[in-house]
């Protein structure tokens, strides 16, 4: 199993130290267009091995696709990073081309990988390599939901003064800090619905606290975070490469699903050994649908400003 990472940024880096440490990869690429960059990470991460009882390989690349040849799957995490005060759209112009450049090289080289979009707008930039490469649906997906419902977990933990491994929940729509749909009429604490303990108050402004997840951590690094972004793709790429049937939230292509069609947004899926296997669609409340309908529109806002 071979997995390459676009990207050698903190995000980046994180993704494939993740992939290495959880060692279900056999060959680890990480590539980027810093000239030794990506070497020196690869390097750190590999003296690491010994010390994390990890054997996959992780080699570092400097902008040469040759070396992503055959990869099973690969992940795109170039771009600029947030900065304090913006928001993910803005960086629509610059990492369009980014990626669009991007995946056309991985492709170039591994014609039946499935690919895994980090890069923001998250939706808009699934939705540009779903329009610009002829791969199957089913091979492109956007990480966004995996990373909000992981944020949506901790702020229920917080407010019911529970350890995380109690809880569950999920966020679906876009990844925006106005388009998540943090579904909190079904999370639950050890199947309990977080309803039974938690007022309609509170559960508002841990819906609150989930949107502005990213923008809070933003504001107080100064840049986009890396751990918990580099986590969830990790659990993508390994439900995929173990063929696990996972389900996960994430951006993927509908076609009439949750009545929306040709958009890239949020929504529950089944990730095995080809990708996205199903989507799932979850009966929602009629507020629950009119949220994701104003998600999709803010999605379809942003996708406008794609020279396609």
């Amino acid at each position: 199993m071979k997995v390459t990472v676009v990207g050698a940024g903190a995000v980046g880096a994180s993704c494939a130290e993740y992939i290495a440490i959880k060692n279900f990869a056999s060959e680890v690429v990480l590539l980027d267009i810093k000239e030794g960059f990506a070497e020196g990470k690869a390097m750190d991460l590999m003296q690491t091995a010994s010390l994390n009882g990890f054997d996959t390989k992780i080699t570092g690349i400097t902008n040469d696709y040759s070396a992503t040849a055959n990869s099973d799957i690969c992940v795109i995490t170039s771009g600029i990073p947030r900065k304090p005060g913006m928001t993910r759209e803005e960086l629509i112009g610059i990492n369009a081309g980014i990626v669009k450049a991007v995946s056309s090289s991985l492709i170039e080289h591994s014609p039946n990988t499935i690919i895994i979009v980090v890069s923001n707008p998250m939706d808009t930039m699934a939705y540009l390599v779903h329009k610009t490469t002829n791969l199957p649906k089913s091979r492109i997906i956007g990480m966004g939901g995996a990373l909000d419902s992981a944020r949506f977990k901790y702020r229920l933990a917080e407010a019911l003064e529970a350890p995380i491994s109690d809880v569950d929940g999920m966020v679906i729509g876009g990844h925006s800090d106005t388009g998540m749909v943090p579904l909190t009429r079904l999370a639950t604490r050890n199947s309990v619905l977080v309803t039974e303990f938690l007022s309609e108050e509170r559960l508002n402004q841990v819906k609150e606290d989930t949107k502005v997840g990213g923008a809070t951590l933003t504001k107080l690094l100064g840049t986009s975070a890396w751990y918990a972004p580099g986590a969830a793709v990790s659990g993508l790429v390994q439900a995929i490469a173990c063929d696990q049937k996972k389900m996960f939230p994430c951006s993927v292509l509908l076609e009439g699903e949750y009545g929306l069609n040709d958009i890239c947004i949020g929504a529950p899926v089944i990730l095995g050994r080809n990708g996205i296997e199903k989507i799932v669609e979850i009966k929602l409340t009629d507020a629950e649908k009119t949220h994701m309908q104003e998600s999709a529109e803010g999605v379809r806002k942003t996708n406008g400003l794609l020279a396609l």
